[in-house]
């Protein structure tokens, strides 16, 4: 196990560029499953989710080719032309998979193509229920078969046995919720299917947004791409195709929230700001300045900032919602920001109820927060009358990892942050890139 120490209290300065988008990485690449042709893919991050994906399709039989890496980014060309479905049954797969929850994505495009998929209980963050209900529902309203054995789900078109087998139906669906990953894996069984398809009630986020592009880009018929409302019309083969990532939304809400926090100077290169929704209005209700300079956004070094009220005086509250409200995957993050505000704001995490637990660590370190009950915390800021003091804690997902860091990035002494391969799930050599900036940080192996 990896451990970051972090000596805090230094202001950062310069640029920092996003890594390509980890969430829609993993949607993307399930999807080269769909064609037997060449799908060259660029910006992709060099994390811990995205890299065991890779491996996962390389061992059922994707030709995996590296063709491009730097310092920044890396371009991948991807061939299924000879997938081996016996390789879903075998304990590498399975131990594999489970340890991830993308691979559950790569139901959708195994089933549309060959009419069968096995995969084990997908793992990932433990920040709450995290059901799969939406997945199943809609592969059987396509007129899949859904059985859950011992090793994980089995699904399968009846009397399917190769790609010209009997192929999925189109139908209209209504998702019982706007799921990102279950409206990606419904669409990738859909654009296969024979007949139309409508999908009422589909995320909308800008990586479902990638990856209907993309798909039809490789021959799919997809159109109410960006909205709720998904019309699809079936196709019998989808083709090779060239496509590039966003850069990560996330890391660019992480980017701002640092910069506030530890009241320094920084520039968030191509951030691709038409794609962040209320990310920068958020932060900017929270009272962080920035700016916007063409694709790059702008924070400069201010030594207070105040939360906003509403309207009528009560007190801010920032809540999670369906894009194009604000990523629950942010919320962590705009609370430690709060910590040393002027103000208080009401963090209300709607999604997951576990998210939240990791404030005890904050309230070791010297933050006001109560925490109300699993979905909801009050912050009250500190002003800067106090800073934050370096303690020892565990990073025990992704994101609050990160608001940890950025806490002891301006906490006064020595952290340290144990299971930090949990920020290396979703955060490419964070510390390295750090350090270019000014941190005092370095791994511990």
């Amino acid at each position: 196990m990896s451990s970051f120490e972090i000596i805090g209290g230094h202001r950062l300065n310069g640029e920092i560029t996003p890594q390509g988008a980890k969430n829609e990485a993993l949607q993307v690449l399930c999807a080269v499953l769909l064609t037997s042709e060449t799908v060259t893919i660029e910006n992709v991050p060099d994390i811990r989710d995205v890299n065991k994906l890779i491996d996962l399709l390389r061992l059922i039989g994707v030709k995996v080719n590296c063709t491009h890496q730097d310092e920044n980014e890396r371009t991948f060309e991807f061939t299924a032309s000879d997938v081996c479905l016996e390789a879903l049954k075998s304990q590498d797969f399975a131990s594999q998979a489970s340890a991830l929850r993308g691979s559950i994505m790569l139901v959708g495009p195994l089933l549309a193509r060959y009419g069968w998929a096995l995969v084990p209980q997908p793992g990932g963050d433990k920040i709450g229920r995290r059901r799969l209900d939406t997945h199943f529902i809609g592969m059987e309203k396509l007129g899949a078969t859904v059985t859950y054995k011992r090793v994980g789900y089995e699904v399968s078109v009846p009397h399917a046995k190769t790609s010209d087998g009997q192929r999925l139906k189109g139908c209209y669906m209504l998702l019982d919720e706007a799921s990102v990953t279950g409206t990606a894996n419904i669409v990738m069984a859909a654009v296969m299917a024979e007949g139309h398809t409508t999908i009422m009630n589909a995320a909308c986020e800008p990586y479902v947004y990638q990856l209907c592009h993309m798909l039809n880009r490789m021959g799919a018929k997809i159109s109410g791409v960006g909205s709720n409302l998904l019309e699809i019309d079936g196709v019998k083969e989808l083709h090779g195709c060239s496509h590039r990532l966003l850069p990560d939304m996330i890391e660019v809400g992480s980017f701002i929230g640092m910069a506030a926090m530890t009241q320094s100077d920084l520039t968030i290169k191509n951030a691709q700001v038409e794609h962040l929704g209320l990310i920068p209005q958020v932060f900017r209700r929270l009272g962080i300045e920035i700016w916007q300079r063409g694709d790059d956004l702008y924070v400069p070094a201010k030594e207070h900032y105040e939360i906003e009220r509403f309207m009528d005086g009560s007190i801010m509250t920032i809540a999670d919602a369906p894009w194009p409200g604000f990523t629950p995957d942010l919320i962590s993050i705009a609370l430690v920001v709060a910590i040393q505000a002027k103000g208080s704001v009401l963090i209300h995490q709607k999604m997951f109820e576990s998210r939240l637990f990791f404030v005890d660590k904050l309230i070791d370190m010297g933050a006001q927060i109560i925490l109300c009950d699993p979905h909801r915390a009050t912050v009250i800021g500190l002003d800067r009358e106090y800073s934050l003091r370096g303690v020892r804690m565990t990073s025990p997902d992704i994101r609050a990892g990160v608001a940890l860091l950025i806490a002891a990035l301006s906490a006064n002494g020595k952290s340290r942050i144990d299971n930090i391969e949990q920020i290396d799930r979703g955060y490419q050599r964070i510390d390295e890139r750090l350090r270019l900036l000014g941190a005092d940080i370095k791994r511990i192996d």
